[in-house]
């Protein structure tokens, strides 16, 4: 009977059983942990059934092994001279644990990195679409073929509650943990990964759909009032829904009108926030001071949630989406989309007002401004003079008004006119 040992020196993992009256010890590179004790010992499983049934091939387990070499001799005498050919492509075929095995170890050493809802997420992912596609292939015998016939097999689904197929970002979400999980594997067991040269579904950009002022004021003036401070919040401190939702009295601070974004709530949990940029310190303008005013005397006494339902719990974010949020744009004939751009729009008032771009991207939980410029400035095209009115207004005043005429000097230019400089 085999067994999975530990060496004493460097406490890594080893294989010791019996095969053909020999003992046989295949040292692992695995540190000794419950997890990976239990995923050896399954290989281990799997190497005594197989010398039980006669089928054992010591070089499919161990290619690297200094043993092998003498048990392929071994093996070669006893194999019948018409299977040698199609033998010799078994021989060479190294060993790998299963899809669902490895992927069971690669989940138990990376969940200690994840929030609560990304582990959820990759549970789900694969015990819903991994698993069931790759659970009982080998890692190291997943081809670059499998995996793209897998991801055209997703791209022919129907998306859940609609009409069409799976989005390219939703699929690229689904490959990511596959992607790792054989990207490891490979690492380990020394084959190249499937994933050579396959490159991510191309997203189509989508623009941001922000709404105006006046829009702004007509749904603050007609949501419901016990709704009106929540949107107020949302519209004119760029919060996400998360962050809105899992606000906290004690991160209100009244008395230096900030807001302070620590956590979050996703999935009903209170998690950290979605990066450490998004840790951040909102300054409060007036019409936001009134509106947490307000909300203080319905809320406070009743729970440690700035915006809560009658028993303290923080929203719920579809709850609030079907119930209020789409009905509200329906009634006032505007288009439909997510709460999410309530966001948008502060991003694009505050720039449109002028505000520094530094400022604005701190206040977003943004490390730079690229983003900014790069999603928002479209919305405020005299923001940054870069919509060509500026050079307009250069050419017309130099070239285009009394024989004005452009002058260039080193580095700088400048408009002079005839009679003087302008």
């Amino acid at each position: 009977m085999g067994s999975v040992r530990s060496r004493s020196d460097n406490k890594l993992l080893f294989l010791d059983f019996r095969y053909r009256d020999q003992r046989c010890r295949e040292q692992t590179t695995l540190p000794d942990t419950s997890a990976n004790r239990k995923r050896l010992q399954k290989v281990l499983d799997r190497i005594e059934s197989e010398i039980a049934a006669g089928t054992f091939n010591y070089r499919q387990f161990f290619p690297t092994s200094r043993q092998a070499a003498k048990f392929d001799q071994v093996m070669q005498s006893t194999i019948p001279a018409v299977s040698v050919a199609s033998h010799a492509s078994t021989v060479a075929a190294p060993a790998t644990p299963r899809f669902k095995e490895f992927a069971e170890v690669w989940y138990g050493e990376k969940e200690i990195e994840w929030r609560r809802s990304h582990k959820t997420l990759i549970r789900n992912e694969l015990d819903r679409s991994l698993i069931p596609e790759f659970g009982d292939r080998e890692v190291g015998q997943i081809s670059k073929a499998d995996v793209l016939a897998f991801r055209a097999k997703l791209a022919k689904v129907t998306a859940k509650g609609k009409k069409t197929s799976l989005s390219a970002a939703r699929i690229n979400k689904m490959l990511n943990p596959l992607r790792q999980i054989l990207n490891e594997a490979a690492d380990r067991f020394d084959f190249r990964t499937p994933f050579t040269n396959i490159k991510q579904l191309k997203i189509k950009r989508t623009d941001v759909d922000p709404f105006t002022l006046d829009e702004v004021r007509t749904l603050l003036e007609t949501v419901r009032a016990d709704f009106r401070p929540y949107f107020t919040v949302r519209f004119f401190t760029g919060l996400r829904t998360g962050e809105i939702d899992g606000l906290q009295w004690q991160y209100v601070d009244f008395d230096r009108r900030l807001i302070l974004v620590r956590e979050t709530i996703v999935a009903g949990e209170e998690e950290y926030t979605k990066t450490d940029g998004s840790q951040r310190d909102i300054q409060m303008s007036q019409v936001v001071y009134d509106a947490l005013k307000e909300q203080e005397q319905g809320t406070r006494h009743l729970s440690k949630f700035v915006f809560c339902n009658r028993l303290g719990q923080p929203l719920d974010y579809k709850n609030v989406t079907n119930r209020v949020w789409k009905p509200l744009l329906r009634h006032l004939d505007l288009k439909v989309r997510r709460p999410y751009q309530c966001r948008h729009t502060a991003a694009t008032l505050w720039l449109a007002s002028g505000e520094s771009p530094e400022w604005i991207a701190r206040q977003l939980g943004h490390t730079t401004t690229e983003m900014l410029f790069r999603v928002y400035s479209r919305y405020v095209p005299n923001l940054t003079r870069r919509d060509g009115s500026a050079f307009e207004r250069l050419l017309t005043s130099a070239i285009g008004n009394g024989g004005r005429q452009l002058v260039v000097a080193g580095s700088n230019t400048s408009t002079e006119a005839t009679e003087g400089r302008v």
